[in-house]
């Protein structure tokens, strides 16, 4: 379990990152002190039973901190994030939103990812909100969706992340979704074969029985880029 601080920008028609912006990036991200994990998320396809969402956001960011400390520091106007626009300019007309995350893991049958010749897709969900009752609503969702999860064939990454109250001068917008999650698979095959299979079915039924709440849900297929830190 770690924080998380999670980036994105909106989904808009004909914005992308342009060729060497997400080497730029990755120097960058790599330079945000006291960081643990970074990964990069770039728009892919996927194709779900139930729900399309059209096109994924032309940029996701994902960083892991040990403390809650040491992710505010980050999002300090001298942090290396206060500049992430200067790394993808071709984004300049975009809008990207910023939240912190308390983020829970679950174990995976077989979690270590299998070499397809390319990145691993991430199936990146929002919960904006709220809930009629964001306890029993979180309560439900954590206690029913994970052992669904787990059952995906070919998952290799499960992650439940929640909102905590937390400080920044980024030149950003806060956001403030009551819930996002992620699962991750070896690629955007293995993910819309997970996404076609039974279990599908079963993780639909228990959305139905989710208490109350307003906002939808989003979901995205995302390559899925780790970051040297």
């Amino acid at each position: 379990m770690s924080f998380a601080l999670i980036l994105f920008y909106d989904p808009q028609p004909g914005l992308s990152l342009a060729k060497g912006e997400i080497a730029a990036l990755h120097r960058l991200l790599a330079a945000v002190p006291e960081v643990t994990e970074a990964m990069v998320f770039t728009p892919a396809a996927a194709s779900d039973l139930y729900v399309d969402d059209g096109a994924s956001p032309p940029l996701g960011v994902q960083l892991h901190f040990a403390t809650l400390e040491a992710l505010e520091a980050a999002c300090m106007t001298a942090s290396p994030l206060a500049k992430l626009g200067d790394a993808v300019p071709s984004l300049a007309g975009g809008v990207a939103t910023v939240q912190a995350f308390w983020r829970r893991t679950w174990e995976v049958p077989e979690p270590s990812l299998q070499a397809t010749g390319g990145l691993p897709c991430s199936y990146v969900v929002h919960y904006p909100g709220p809930a009629q009752n964001l306890n029993a609503w979180l309560d439900h969702y954590i206690t029913g969706h994970p052992p669904l999860f787990q059952r995906l064939p070919g998952i290799r990454a499960i992650e439940i992340l929640t909102r905590v109250d937390w400080v920044s001068r980024l030149p950003m917008q806060k956001a403030n979704h009551m819930q996002r999650n992620r699962v991750m698979f070896d690629s955007p095959q293995a993910l819309t074969d997970a996404l076609q299979s039974p279990v599908r079915h079963e993780l639909r039924a228990d959305f139905h029985t989710f208490p109350p709440f307003e906002g939808g849900n989003f979901h995205y297929p995302m390559w899925t880029d780790a970051v040297a830190v």
